[in-house]
C-alpha cells in the first residue's frame, strides 16, 4: 500500500489550500483514509477521515467547518480542502489508510504517506 500526499505550500492567513492523497494497493472494501497533522514540537493529531463509500466523514471538532475531506474514487484520490487557514494550522500533513474505518486513532492506521508541509503566515 502506498500513499502520496501533495499540495502543501506557503499561504497567508485566511487563504485556502487543497491537499491530495493518491492511494494505491489498498483493498478499499472496508477501509478509511484519514488526514493527520503534526506541528513542530507537538504530537500528531487527527484532522479528518472518510470511509470508502464516502458516506461517513469525521472531523476534529476544532476544524469542522473550515476543512472538508472528500474523495474521487475513479482516481483513488482523497482530498483535504482547507479554508480560512490560520497560523496555528501550520504543520506537516499526512494521509493514512486503515482497515478500521471507524477509528480516528493514529495507531490504527497502518499505512502512511510521506507528508506535505503547510505553512500559514500571519
Amino acid at each position: 500500500v502506498q500513499l502520496q500526499a501533495c499540495g502543501g505550500g506557503l499561504v497567508q492567513a485566511g487563504g485556502s489550500l487543497r491537499l491530495s492523497c493518491a492511494v494505491s494497493g489498498l483493498t478499499f472494501g472496508n477501509s478509511a483514509i484519514a488526514w493527520f497533522r503534526q506541528a513542530p514540537g507537538k504530537e500528531r493529531e487527527f484532522v479528518a477521515r472518510i470511509t470508502r463509500s464516502g458516506s461517513l466523514r469525521f472531523y476534529a471538532d476544532s476544524l469542522e467547518g473550515r476543512f472538508t475531506i472528500s474523495r474521487f474514487n475513479a482516481k483513488n484520490t482523497r482530498y483535504l480542502q482547507m479554508n480560512d487557514l490560520k497560523p496555528e494550522d501550520t504543520a506537516v500533513y499526512y494521509c493514512a489508510a486503515s482497515y478500521a474505518p471507524h477509528s480516528s486513532s493514529a495507531p490504527d492506521f497502518g499505512f502512511w504517506g510521506q507528508g506535505t508541509l503547510v505553512t500559514v503566515s500571519s
